[in-house]
């Protein structure tokens, strides 16, 4: 995809999109030279963002595992970002070769990746959709297909509600899907804080300041409400390089918190 002169129908490559960001930060191929450009200046004014962006990968990771390990065998990953291995059907099916997942992403080179991806893999499937549009995507005929909200289901919002300012719409999509929600269902959510060092923070908001990716940072208190009706579990809410860590991580001058809620009624 480094090639700038093959790029599949519908893909924007003049303006710099998250996923793709993010994948080149993460040391992928699925990214422009738009999106390289905007990278390298958002890394120069917040170095942080690397390691970060590494930590928040891993912390999806452990969630995962952790989630299948609890029981749960069906899995909707919203904001998937581009596949990067291992995806979350693999750590699941690590755990249960039977795991289903429906990823969600707005952007379509991430459709196009994924459609390549799963196509032999039916009990896997990438719908191509705005989270603004929640009851759509509740509603999406192949979601429906994998996914029986009867029964325990793992809904994961890692690092992508970040994107919607202010409280009132990371709460209503949310709330959407807790409603669907099985009891003994888990919810996970990552994003950047506003609680790291004042001045890293502000540097990176400041970067982004009128920018194709402006995102809200947030303070531990600002997130919580998002898991109303889902009791934490532990650590709770925490930078997520301590949440269940495996090793130790380097410290940084920025944070991500995340954090999973079980649904208990």
């Amino acid at each position: 995809m480094r090639d700038d002169h093959s790029v599949p129908a519908g893909i924007d490559t003049t303006t710099p999109h998250a996923a793709r960001v993010y994948d080149y930060v993460l040391g992928g191929k699925n990214n422009y030279a738009t999106d390289r450009e905007y990278a390298d200046m958002l890394v120069a004014q917040a170095p942080d963002y690397p390691p970060l962006a590494r930590a928040n990968r891993l912390f999806l990771s452990r969630v995962v595992e952790f989630m299948a390990r609890s029981g749960i065998r069906q899995f909707i990953d919203l904001g998937t970002g581009i596949p990067t291995s291992p995806n979350v059907h693999e750590i699941a099916r690590g755990i249960d070769p039977a795991a289903r997942v429906v990823y969600v992403d707005n952007d379509p080179i991430v459709s196009v990746h994924n459609d390549a991806l799963l196509a032999t893999d039916d009990r896997v499937v990438s719908i191509r959709a705005d989270l603004r549009d929640t009851d759509d995507i509740i509603a999406h005929p192949e979601l429906g297909r994998l996914i029986d909200f009867a029964e325990p289901v793992g809904v994961l919002f890692v690092a992508v509600l970040q994107f919607f300012p202010g409280p009132e719409e990371p709460v209503r999509i949310v709330g959407r899907f807790r409603e669907r929600m099985a009891e003994g269902s888990m919810l996970a959510i990552s994003q950047p804080s506003a609680e790291g060092d004042p001045q890293a923070v502000a540097r990176a908001r400041a970067a982004m300041a009128g920018g194709p990716l402006t995102i809200d940072f947030r303070r531990h208190e600002e997130i919580l409400p998002f898991f109303d009706g889902f009791d934490l579990v532990e650590p709770g809410l925490v930078d997520v390089t301590r949440w269940r860590p495996r090793m130790d991580a380097p410290s940084t001058r920025m944070i991500v918190l995340g954090g999973v809620g079980s649904r208990t009624a």
